[in-house]
């Protein structure tokens, strides 16, 4: 199955599912997209408004996380990786 493609509607939980990268670059960003073990809901474009982004610094985050994708960038620490599939289980 095809990865989704990064956008701006892309929602976190399939950011963060196909693009295990994308949680240490938005921390970075201050766009943190897990909380106290849970995980943050909503489309990344919800996320970075949030944090008052405006849509150019928006386009900017896609472009780069498009970038790192096609690199084929690796989360540094997989075994620290979290499944937020688990995280709505009781």
């Amino acid at each position: 199955m095809a990865k989704p493609e990064i956008t701006k509607d892309i929602l976190i939980e399939e950011l963060v599912n196909n693009y295990p990268f994308s949680v240490r670059y938005l921390m970075e960003k201050g766009i943190r997209c897990i909380m106290c073990g849970e995980p943050i809901w909503g489309t990344l474009e919800e996320a970075a408004k949030e944090k008052d982004f405006s849509d150019e610094a928006i386009e900017g985050f896609v472009n780069e996380m498009r970038a790192l994708a096609a690199k084929g960038e690796q989360d540094p620490m997989p075994e620290k990786k979290v499944d937020v599939k688990k995280l709505g289980e009781k």
